[in-house]
């Protein structure tokens, strides 16, 4: 049986490439998804800002970025 290859498609931009975006970062568009430690407020962007623009706390954002099958594949962000 023959492997199948893996494609990443970004969520954001379209940008597809064969096998996993490293650090799970578009190479295009560079932006990724942050959901917020403390509230749950996700943010796409591609640096994150001091503290988080819905409940102005500083305790910082998880990286909940997806662009594969395993957690839902593009267009789904990790709800973990």
């Amino acid at each position: 049986m023959e492997e199948k290859e893996e494609i990443s498609k970004c969520a954001l931009c379209g940008y597809t490439a064969s096998g996993k975006f490293v650090g799970d970062i578009c190479p295009k568009c560079g932006l990724t998804y942050w959901k917020c430690i403390n509230c749950g407020y996700t943010i796409t962007a591609a640096t994150l800002p001091d503290i988080c623009p819905s409940c102005k706390d500083k305790s910082g954002f998880k990286n909940v970025t997806c662009y594969t099958p395993e957690c839902g594949g593009p267009g789904h962000v990790d709800r973990g």
